[in-house]
């Protein structure tokens, strides 16, 4: 009986995991149609970006929203290992976006800052954050 219901935790994690990853698909495509529509597809009309940014913010919810169920799914162990890469991501992006920021502003940086590069930093935080947490706990 065990057995079965560890298979059915299992399988809803694994249902979980696509149902993210096929949000997160989404929001990325919502994203890419913003910048690339508005520049090749409808000529840089404000009214037809503003539609598909609310668009984006829409599948941005939804992946949110996946996210915290993928969460609420796992047992305790998985959720603390979650809980502190999230912690050290948020407070790196913070920290670090704002250094990032400040040298950028004051001409330090001899590029300007993106908030892609910021993006990047976080998730790359997060999945290292990630696999030393899992190696943690093994």
């Amino acid at each position: 009986m065990a057995h079965s219901q560890e298979l059915s935790r299992r399988q809803r994690n694994q249902l979980n995991h696509r149902r993210l990853a096929g949000f997160t698909l989404v929001w990325l495509l919502s994203l890419a149609l913003v910048y690339f529509g508005h520049r090749y597809l409808w000529g840089g009309a404000a009214l037809v970006t503003t539609a598909m940014v609310g668009l984006n913010i829409i599948a941005g919810i939804a992946m949110m929203m996946a996210n915290k169920k993928l969460l609420a799914g796992l047992d305790e162990l998985e959720q603390k290992v979650q809980l502190e890469a999230m912690a050290l991501a948020l407070g790196a992006g913070l920290v670090g976006g704002f250094a990032y920021s400040a040298l950028s502003q004051t001409g330090v940086l001899p590029f300007h800052a993106e908030i892609a590069h910021l993006a990047v930093f976080i998730a790359l935080t997060y999945l290292v954050a990630m696999v030393k947490g899992v190696k943690k706990y093994q």
